[in-house]
């Protein structure tokens, strides 16, 4: 049966286990069609593993859904054909230049004009000064920027991008995400995984998996105000003593920012009975906020289940 025509990915109660650890627990989640769609989590929390079942190489255990209206379990080769996949590591040929790399997967792809595909990828992607330089020597800006010129060439209707700018300079990345803003803005559908707050939040929603369970999704403002959480910017010169004692308390999280932190917690009352006798300090300036992002996650983390065993 075919998914909705503006749903890509509608997949439900997904999981995956590599022996007897399972990666991958009861995931459910839909895309829209056009939508920039942020995958975050911690290092081994399943988001490589569901980016794969999500096109196809990899079978999940238990689940059903589709992807592109067609059928994960049954389809995997129709999905295949349609979707471009970014990798976390370069996986162009590093002795060939950058012509020669997207002339060979253009021939890989059968389009019927290697070389004109190639040349219209290069121009818009501004690699033309650089189209002849071998791929080993580009930056790692650079690298990433042909990376995606090579996995958009099919024209695919999806673009799973898989930690993309990992070691990628800000300049670099925030190019970067403007490419990937033109392309959601011509409709591809994107799902990316992040590290970074920054990125996450150019993400039209998102979604955080930790130790392979699905935590919380919606657009950002939705993934803070579900958080529920209290948050106080203090600064001051009793910034150091202030986060030393509060980081015993039960119930409060305190995360630095260069010379201010964030005094957050779920509890408004334990919280406020935490930080009651710190409030009048004549060396502590408090102002009540709204939390980070980065303060949702952390928070998230600290009631995560561990599933490495």
């Amino acid at each position: 049966m075919m998914a909705a025509p503006d749903i890509v990915i509608d997949v439900h109660g997904l999981s995956k286990s590599f022996g007897n650890r399972q990666v991958v627990r009861d995931l459910s989640m839909q895309v829209k069609r056009g939508e920039i769609y942020g995958f975050l989590g911690p290092n081994g929390s399943g988001k490589t593993t569901t980016i794969r079942m999500l096109c196809g190489l990899l079978t999940p255990d238990a689940g059903s859904g589709t992807c592109l209206g067609y059928n994960i379990l049954t389809e995997a080769d129709k999905i295949k054909r349609r979707v471009g996949y970014m990798t976390q590591r370069f996986s162009l040929y590093e002795d060939l230049s950058v012509r020669e790399n997207l002339e060979f997967v253009a021939r890989i792809y059968g389009i019927v004009d290697p070389s004109g595909a190639a040349t219209k990828a290069i121009e818009k992607l501004g690699l033309t000064q650089r189209q002849n330089q071998i791929a080993g020597t580009l930056s790692g800006g650079w690298k990433q920027r042909l990376a995606l010129g090579a996995c958009t060439l099919p024209d695919p209707d999806l673009l799973l991008l898989d930690e993309p700018t990992a070691g990628v300079d800000p300049k670099a990345r925030r190019e970067f995400w403007n490419e990937i803003h033109a392309l959601a803005a011509d409709g591809l559908t994107v799902l990316v995984s992040t590290h970074y707050m920054d990125e996450a939040e150019r993400c039209h929603e998102i979604a955080y998996i930790a130790y392979g369970t699905l935590l919380v999704h919606g657009t950002v403002q939705e993934v803070i105000d579900h958080s529920a959480l209290v948050t106080y910017t203090v600064s001051g010169q009793g910034v150091p003593k202030l986060t030393a004692e509060l980081a015993e308390k039960p119930g409060v999280m305190v995360t630095p920012f260069g010379a201010r932190v964030h005094v957050s917690g779920r509890d408004h009352g334990t919280l406020t009975d935490a930080i009651k006798p710190f409030r009048q300090a004549p060396d502590l300036q408090w102002e009540e906020a709204s939390p980070s992002l980065e303060d949702v996650f952390i928070d998230l983390m600290s009631t995560a289940k561990d599933n490495f065993q």
